[in-house]
């Protein structure tokens, strides 16, 4: 019997805009930023007083409620004006964000207000019947029809459509479905890697490959633009002028992270049908570092400029990526304790502090064993990866 998986991808096109059609994507964002800043203004009345007498928080089904009356309202009649999906979507992300932020077992946060200029706008139409999807433009509910940049064809059947707003330009990210023939990976190699700042990726047979660092290439010249921002009058067209600028620099530094992500974890995927990486908390490896009055940090400057190397790496980003693309052509990512990896001899067990006399070098105190440390490190990702998975002591990473 032949296995089927079910794909599910997303196509981005930037929209060919006008000056009506912008007005109608920025009317419809507004809308649905206006309901999300009410509801969470309600809900965080109303979850206080319900967490304190034990009753059950504020749902989806509550808000949407309110949302009838809200378009109903002469006062908020403006909401009628927008397709009502794309603000229940907004309600159902908001129930969401309240649930993970006031749940013990999660460490998210609470949700806050939007502003605009500062939150990214975007709205989503989660049902097919909503939409039409053709070649070179798409249908949008009280928008019309509207050209996008045909640069790939779509492939599989559009199931969810979200726009949104990069900088000066709109965008429409076609999420579809389609079924394939569960994959064969056309490789059967296992490999280790381990993930650093100095290098961004070092196998364990041997192949580094060097981080981009895309925001600390353009550090310098985005904090000479943003003193200029800080000499204008707040407000005026040249500072306006000035904040897209900063905003356009700002896309091309995340636009070459993102390409170089995507070029790392395509070819690492088709290369290994089994990787093993280190399971690196980046959240915790990222936390500032200043304390408390009370309790101040110790070494803050050094620990911010690490903090900020880490996040320019993008590693949770390539682990996402490599994951689904695993997935996609029939291969497994598997996340390795990464406790005494770098420390530990991959010629002879052994582990000791001592066996790390710099950042860069290893040298084991026991039997000699000397090599570079990444390199070291991702041999043990590999050895412990195997062996845990062996006894299904850890599972694969779920696309």
């Amino acid at each position: 019997m032949m296995l089927i998986m079910v794909i599910r991808k997303a196509f981005k096109y930037r929209l060919r805009t006008n000056q009506a059609i912008t007005q109608l994507l920025r009317r419809v964002a507004g809308c649905a930023r206006f309901v999300w800043n009410r509801a969470l203004a309600l809900a965080l009345a109303i979850e206080l007083e319900r967490l304190g007498a034990g009753e059950k928080l504020l749902g989806y089904a509550e808000l949407c409620a309110l949302l009838t009356i809200w378009r109903n309202d002469p006062t908020t009649a403006f909401l009628a004006e927008c397709p009502v999906h794309t603000q229940q979507q907004t309600l159902r992300d908001l129930g969401r964000a309240l649930h993970d932020g006031l749940s013990k077992s999660s460490a998210k946060r609470m949700p806050r207000f939007k502003k605009k200029g500062r939150d990214l706008d975007s709205f989503r139409y989660p049902d097919p019947k909503q939409f039409k999807v053709e070649k070179w433009r798409v249908f949008l509910p009280k928008i019309g029809w509207v050209r996008y940049r045909d640069s790939r064809p779509v492939v599989g059947t559009a199931a969810v459509i979200t726009v949104s707003r990069r900088g000066e330009h709109w965008y429409v990210a076609i999420q579809t479905e389609h079924e394939i023939a569960e994959p064969i990976h056309p490789s059967t190699t296992e490999i280790g890697g381990d993930m650093g700042i100095a290098r961004f990726l070092t196998l364990s047979d041997g192949e580094v490959i060097e981080p981009l660092d895309s925001f600390r290439n353009l550090e310098e010249k985005l904090a000479r633009e943003q003193q200029r921002l800080a000499r204008k009058q707040k407000g005026s067209a040249s500072w306006k002028e000035q904040k897209a600028k900063i905003g356009r620099l700002h896309i091309r530094i995340a636009d070459a992270r993102n390409d170089f992500l995507h070029k790392v974890s395509t070819k690492t995927g088709k290369n290994h049908a089994t990787v093993y990486l280190e399971d690196l908390k980046v959240a915790n490896m990222s936390a500032s570092a200043k304390g408390t009055i009370e309790d101040p940090g110790h070494n803050v400057k050094a620990k911010s400029g690490l903090n900020k190397a880490i996040l320019d790496q993008g590693w949770y980003e390539f682990r996402r990526q490599l994951a689904y693309k695993l997935r996609w052509l029939g291969g497994t990512l598997f996340l390795v304790p990464a406790q005494n990896t770098s420390r530990r001899c991959s010629a002879c067990g052994h582990t000791a502090a001592e066996n790390r006399p710099s950042q860069a070098v290893f040298r084991c105190v026991q039997c000699g064993h000397s090599e570079n440390a990444d390199l070291n490190a991702a041999k043990n990702v590999l050895g412990a990866g195997q062996a845990l998975s062996a006894c299904g002591a850890i599972r694969p990473v779920a696309a």
